[in-house]
């Protein structure tokens, strides 16, 4: 199958060149395995974690899976050094993430064995993850997801290719063998998804969450957190409506981090759709059922080959 030969596959060892976003709340050891399982590249959600609760995470993985799996961490972490550490003793493979001074983490990774693979949503940062020995790069859109950029992935995608000879990921706008294809036409070798591996069978996401994805569409979404410098998109409730009428007023980046605080947990562990934090992005349009993951990656394979297919066909006109 074309899906099969990429850069991606070779260097992860999976079958599939789909990688799981990492999200905290849901990214936890059940879900992780079961997308390594399913042939693609599980990611433990690690930024809620100390460095003993990171590595016991990473053990339970393990007792799950025996297939590749990699970690995400957040750079400004209190405890870096240590999380650092916790990945290296524990031969973690590979290490996303998406804030701070990559190279910071680079220089500390790559020596202990473990590739980085920087999360960028701009070209700009996509050549300098290279020059700072980056192993390989996700490139993230703005239509994804979580905190964001200002580019979708159709324009930053094909720049960024041109820009860097690195493996590069897609990510942002991405839920089916569609978006994979188009998203390979446009220069990447692999795809990474958060939003539609929140709606599978092996997700923790409280059902209530579930549902809401499912019942939203692409216009259900905004984005918050501009004055903090950190925007964030997610689905729109009271919570990030209220979010968005707070900034407006001019709060403070204090205020507005102290309203936001726990919001994300409030959502996925305990399910208060309303009042909690739902980082979602705009393709939860797209989303209308709940299979199990190696459902959903071997329905994403078959929808690329088609779509590929027809892109010949065309060509062939």
């Amino acid at each position: 199958m074309t899906i099969l030969k990429t850069r991606i596959c070779d260097i992860f060892g999976i079958e599939y060149p789909i990688l799981q976003g990492a999200m905290a709340w849901v990214s936890f050891a059940p879900l992780v395995a079961a997308v390594s399982n399913a042939g693609g590249l599980g990611i433990i959600g690690g930024t809620i974690f100390m460095p003993e609760q990171m590595r016991a995470e990473i053990r339970k993985v393990r007792e799950l899976t025996d297939k590749p799996f990699g970690v995400n961490i957040i750079s400004l972490h209190p405890m870096i050094k240590e999380i650092l550490a916790v990945l290296i003793e524990e031969k973690i493979m590979v290490s996303t993430y998406g804030t701070g001074n990559p190279k910071k983490i680079i220089d500390v990774l790559k020596p202990g064995g473990v590739m980085s693979f920087p999360v960028v949503p701009t070209i700009a940062a996509a050549a300098r993850a290279e020059s700072d020995g980056a192993d390989g790069v996700i490139v993230s859109g703005m239509e994804g997801g979580g905190h964001v950029g200002s580019m979708s992935t159709m324009a930053l995608l094909p720049q960024a290719r041109d820009s860097v000879k690195l493996p590069l990921i897609a990510a942002g706008g991405i839920a089916d063998g569609r978006g994979m294809a188009a998203a390979f036409a446009l220069g990447a070798e692999g795809i990474q998804m958060g939003t539609r591996f929140i709606v599978v069978k092996e997700s923790p996401a409280h059902a209530h969450i579930k549902r809401k994805i499912i019942e939203n569409r692409a216009e259900d979404t905004l984005v918050t957190g501009n004055i903090t410098g950190l925007p964030v998109r997610c689905l729109k409730n009271c919570m990030s409506e209220e979010f968005a009428r707070l900034e407006s007023t001019g709060k403070s980046k204090m205020e507005m981090a102290l309203f936001g605080s726990g919001k994300m947990q409030l959502a996925f562990v305990q399910g208060d759709a309303e009042n909690g934090s739902i980082m979602a992005g705009q393709i939860c349009g797209l989303i209308k059922d709940e299979p199990s993951c190696a459902e959903l990656i071997s329905r994403m394979a078959r929808e690329f080959e088609a779509a590929a297919k027809e892109l010949k066909r065309i060509a062939e006109v």
